[in-house]
């Protein structure tokens, strides 16, 4: 792509990024604002009520969950947008681009996405739409907006001395795509990654945004580092699966029936792991909200109900990548 088409595409709403949401890879350097034994972070839940549930009953009572934004997008009925805030909201949440454009009135920026070149005009202009409609939702409810609004971008967790970055997009913004598989698996990653690490001071970035998950382990002069992306806790995340996917940290090693694949940082266990939920129950809330040739229906459904042409194996970078740059739509 040409320059100019480059700079042209990056200025269009749903691929920009707003000064507001960058941050230096040194904010992580700071004390941690909380600490566990056991944390889940929870990227993605994308309204999805029966996968919250399915959450809530999973976690071990002593657990804290955090859920690392983007949890509003298909919640738009007057009882879905308040149900799902109004409990997201009583455990510990950082905004992602979804309730930070979603809690103002400025269309600049459409969804927030940030979506890459590879994503489709159709499909950004789509989620712009989405991010309307919902808009529009939450105007009835100020004050969640206000608290959405207030919602930090990033914390620092610390569980039996392994320090966790969680993030919604990645180590510079909040809708920032490096810690996508493709990029954490790419040629260059382990360079860029050993360089991070020191800047941010923690053994694990933990995150989700790019809604396909990835785990990449590295070896720094440091000790055993690595980012895990949970992809999302609300939807399909591989082939012919119906589960979300959350990412689980403990000083415990997880259930071995709900344990997808995972790795071991300073003694403390963390993992991507599943969250089987009624989806049968989602499917029918998904398709009253956004009937056919709906935005989200057009963007969203066949991955709803087959799951995304991705695997275990990719998110491992253990096999080559099909879905290089595939945003959220599939």
């Amino acid at each position: 792509m040409q320059a100019y088409d480059r700079a042209r595409l990056t200025q269009q709403p749903g691929r920009s990024c707003p000064p507001s949401y960058r941050y230096p890879a040194e904010a992580f350097a700071g004390p941690a604002q909380l600490r566990a034994r056991t944390l889940y972070v929870v990227g993605g839940l994308y309204g999805n009520r029966q996968a919250l549930a399915a959450l809530c009953s999973l976690a071990e009572p002593d657990a804290t969950l955090v859920f690392n934004g983007d949890f509003n997008w298909f919640n738009v009925d007057p009882a879905g947008f308040p149900a799902v805030n109004d409990a997201v909201l009583r455990h510990v949440a950082l905004r992602g681009n979804v309730e930070t454009e979603l809690a103002s009135d400025d269309e600049r920026a459409g969804c927030g996405c940030a979506y890459p070149e590879s994503v489709s005009d159709a499909d950004v202009e789509r989620s712009n739409r989405i991010l309307q409609r919902l808009r529009n939702a939450s105007r009835a409810f100020p004050a969640l907006r206000d608290r959405l609004a207030a919602l930090p971008m990033y914390c620092v967790a610390e569980i039996d001395g392994c320090r966790v970055a969680i993030v919604h997009g990645d180590f510079a913004s909040l809708a920032g795509w490096r810690f996508a598989h493709d990029s954490l698996h790419a040629p260059d990653a382990q360079r860029w990654l050993a360089e991070l690490f020191p800047r941010a001071g923690v053994s694990l970035f933990a995150s989700s945004h790019t809604c396909l998950p990835a785990l990449r382990e590295l070896v720094t002069a440091d000790g055993p580092r690595a980012v895990i992306n949970n992809g999302t806790a609300g939807m399909p995340n591989f082939s012919a699966a119906t589960h979300g996917v959350v990412t689980r940290i403990s000083t415990r090693p997880a259930r071995p029936e709900l344990r997808l694949y995972g790795t071991v940082l300073r003694g403390v266990f963390v993992d991507a792991i599943r969250v089987d939920y009624d989806h049968a129950a989602f499917v029918r809330e998904f398709r009253a909200n956004w009937p056919e040739e709906s935005d989200a229906h057009v963007s969203y459904f066949r991955r709803i109900v087959n799951g995304p042409d991705f695997s275990v194996d990719q998110a491992l970078g253990l096999r080559a990548d099909t879905q290089r740059g595939r945003a959220c739509a599939q």
